[in-house]
């Protein structure tokens, strides 16, 4: 068998030029192409942006044209949200309608050479949620082909006391999101599964118990060094600067470190860029407004992305209240630039902040949050030290773990178990008490 194995690497969402889920799908699957021989199926919208990076359609990638099915799905999708990025979870639970076709049509493409071994692994990358089944799967099984999964993200529960938060959000379909276990094919997709790649403590609470087994730990985020190669600027005499980079959204709390922040701002202790824009944008200008916070409170709005890093590198400390992200992607990207984060200690970040990377403080209410942000900022503007200090191990520990090239090498030791070349499991997920 040739020693780097060879892996169909499906990502429906893959493309070089989007952020969120198609970067991720993108970014991994060119990753793997340091450890594997990849031949990448994604979808037909991918297929301009791909072919501008230089790869040959056909012989390193396949562009899967689901768009007759697909676009109305995205239709509905886009009706049922009633406003542009939110009920993330409908559209979710509306693009798996779809996704069956993509993946009928791909194994028409691509079954007959799968049956024939002319691939050692099939990797299912996106879509990155658990809830979406992949007929594939037990095809695969059947034709004794290995099939994966993941990094698997999603599903981390409301906090409470958010629940207005949550209808603002316009979240209905979380309420009884554990129906997507009844979709056809969803246990099927489990059972067949050679390895389930797994992002969060969250996700790993919805696995059954026994197929924790073959559950390896892979947080769906990295970065690419050569996009972060900027470094923060370091505290020299002054206020501390912070910043904030997300959409203006009640639930990623903009409003919340903007009130906790106040009393140091005031003091001309504490400096703040906030960066992004949404609903919230008018009630923040009055709020800095209302508390005489003017000049030392920038609201930059939409700011392309190539820009942000200017911004980000302004600052020592990433300030971020989201209390519901799920991989906190802006949280690992301020890390390589060496900012230090303070954030809620709740699924996607809080995994990825370590007691000596940044600082955190308990999920709790609003109020309870804007008391401990508050408490946070007292400490740090006053011995900003301790901000250079863990901004320089969280840009240390990104470098070290979190690039594309690592997350590569992580899966690539997954290949290896599967495929019985290596003895010892890879990639120790911690166990969930659920």
């Amino acid at each position: 068998m040739n020693a780097r194995p060879r892996v169909l690497v499906i990502a429906e969402a893959a493309n070089p030029e989007w952020v969120s889920v198609p970067l991720v799908g993108w970014s991994l699957a060119q990753a793997l192409r340091e450890v594997a021989d990849v031949h990448l199926v994604t979808q037909v919208r991918n297929r301009e942006a791909i072919l501008r990076t230089g790869l040959v359609e056909g012989q390193d990638f396949t562009a899967i044209d689901s768009e007759p099915v697909m676009r109305p799905f995205w239709r509905l999708a886009k009706l049922l949200r009633g406003g542009a990025g939110k009920g993330w979870t409908m559209t979710t639970a509306v693009s798996a309608l779809g996704y069956y076709y993509f993946e009928r049509l791909l194994w028409q493409r691509f079954g007959d050479a799968i049956e024939a071994g002319e691939y050692d692994l099939v990797h299912r990358v996106t879509p990155l949620t658990p809830t979406t089944p992949s007929p594939v799967a037990r095809r695969c099984r059947k034709a004794g082909i290995p099939f994966l999964m993941g990094p698997l993200n999603g599903g981390v529960p409301w906090p409470k006391g958010f629940d207005r938060e949550r209808r603002q959000e316009k979240e209905w379909l979380s309420y009884v999101r554990g129906a997507y276990k009844f979709l056809p094919g969803y246990r099927s997709t489990l059972a067949s599964a050679s390895a389930l790649l797994i992002g969060s403590q969250a996700t790993l609470s919805q696995v059954p118990s026994k197929y924790r087994e073959k559950c390896f730990y892979l947080p769906e985020n990295a970065i690419d060094p050569a996009r972060f190669g900027k470094a923060a600027k370091p505290h020299a005499t002054g206020p501390v600067r912070a910043c904030f980079v997300g959409r203006l959204v009640p639930y990623k709390g903009p409003d919340i470190l903007l009130e906790a922040a106040t009393p140091w701002i005031r003091e001309g202790l504490l400096e703040l860029d906030i960066v992004g824009d949404g609903p919230l944008m008018g009630s923040l200008r009055e709020q800095v407004v209302r508390e005489g916070l003017a000049g030392r409170v920038q609201l930059h709005g939409w700011v392309a992305h190539t820009e942000v890093q200017d911004i980000m590198c302004r600052a020592q400390l990433f300030a971020f209240p989201s209390i519901r992200e799920f991989g906190g992607g802006v949280v690992l990207e301020a890390m390589a630039l060496g900012l230090a984060p303070l954030i809620v200690d709740y699924a996607g970040p809080g995994e990825l902040v370590g007691a000596d990377t940044g600082f955190k403080v308990p999920v709790g209410s609003r109020a309870e949050i804007v008391r401990d942000f508050r408490a946070s900022l007292h400490k740090l503007v006053r011995n900003p030290q301790l901000i250079g200090a863990a901004g320089e191990r969280a840009r240390m520990r990104v470098r070290e773990q979190f690039t594309w090239a690592a997350k590569a090498e992580q899966v690539a030791s997954v290949y290896r178990w599967v495929l019985a070349r290596q003895s010892d499991k890879p990639c120790p997920i911690r166990e969930v008490v659920v």
